[in-house]
């Protein structure tokens, strides 16, 4: 059974971020020869939120989909764009069904399905989440991981407690966990016993001389 090959890419903030996405990202889609490319893009409009002008410029430079975090809505247009029915971008499935845009989706890569889960953390968030264990019960009870080649969750949270936490409920379930949102990577990746893949912080695509990626 042929295998896929995914790149993550963590917080791309700002102007500095895309701009490094553009230039570096068709060289090592190459070079890894990666099948699909996720980035989170909560704060690539100026470092808050998204727009469909940042989302396009993301895509064109390679990337496919993207997940995002808390501060997904904090841009006017980006909250638009999420509206449409062909938006590449979605949202933490457990804030409120009242926020724009939508908390998973499916993709094909190639002849291949896979599900895309955007949550957020409860623990030390500003805002009031629902429970990601028991959102993402429901995701998986009306979209069951057999029917995909891989299942992909996008835990944008402050604790890494929280995103481990997660991983071992979910160990076995998904593909990989890959946690997203203080944009300071953690050398901590691993595969559970039960085969789901797991980093607690992918980092982010920020300007170096930064707070990060902020003034």
């Amino acid at each position: 059974m042929s295998s896929l090959r995914f790149l993550y890419i963590g917080d791309v903030v700002g102007k500095a971020g895309r701009a490094a996405v553009s230039k570096l990202l068709p060289g090592l889609r190459a070079e890894l020869s990666v099948d699909a490319v996720f980035a989170n893009a909560e704060n690539m409009a100026h470092g808050n939120g998204i727009s469909t002008d940042t989302v396009n410029e993301l895509l064109a430079a390679g990337v496919d989909y993207c997940s995002s975090g808390n501060h997904v809505w904090d841009n006017k247009d980006g909250v638009e764009y999420l509206k449409r029915s062909d938006a590449r971008v979605i949202r933490p499935a457990n804030l409120p069904a009242s926020n724009a845009g939508r908390g998973w989706m499916t993709v094909e890569v190639g002849t291949k399905k896979v599900l895309l889960i955007n949550l957020v953390g409860q623990v030390f968030m500003p805002q009031q989440a629902d429970s990601p264990f028991s959102c993402i019960d429901a995701i998986l009870k009306q979209h069951p991981p057999e029917q995909f080649n891989a299942v992909l969750v996008d835990m944008h949270a402050e604790a890494t407690s929280e995103k481990q936490a997660l991983a071992w409920y979910l160990d076995g379930r998904v593909s990989t966990v890959v946690g997203t949102h203080t944009h300071v990577p953690t050398a901590d990746l691993r595969i559970l016993h039960h085969g789901t893949g797991l980093v607690c912080d992918l980092g982010s695509v920020a300007a170096a001389d930064s707070v990060i990626g902020a003034d």
